[in-house]
């Protein structure tokens, strides 16, 4: 299942894509989807069979969606707290 991550600022997400890739994570940068709203228009996509990004939450993270099995967007699974 493909996973999102988004960030509040563009250098959380090249940050998070570089420690997820030295533990043998697949990632891959790019612009958020249209679907989701972010901060820094960055994301970072993964393979949740590869690993589970809730498992590596970051002050940086603003949330963590999954894609729909029907292919229709993206289903919120953790999202920061507003402080």
């Amino acid at each position: 299942m493909k996973c999102v991550i988004t960030f509040f600022n563009h250098f959380g997400a090249v940050r998070y894509k570089k420690e997820a890739e030295r533990s043998g994570w697949k990632v891959q940068l790019s612009p958020v989807p249209r679907s989701l709203s972010s901060s820094c228009g960055t994301c970072v996509f993964c393979d949740t069979l590869d690993a589970d990004p809730r498992e590596r939450i970051t002050d940086e993270m603003e949330q963590i969606a999954v894609e729909e099995q029907s292919g229709d967007g993206y289903r919120t699974i953790w999202r920061a707290e507003e402080s």
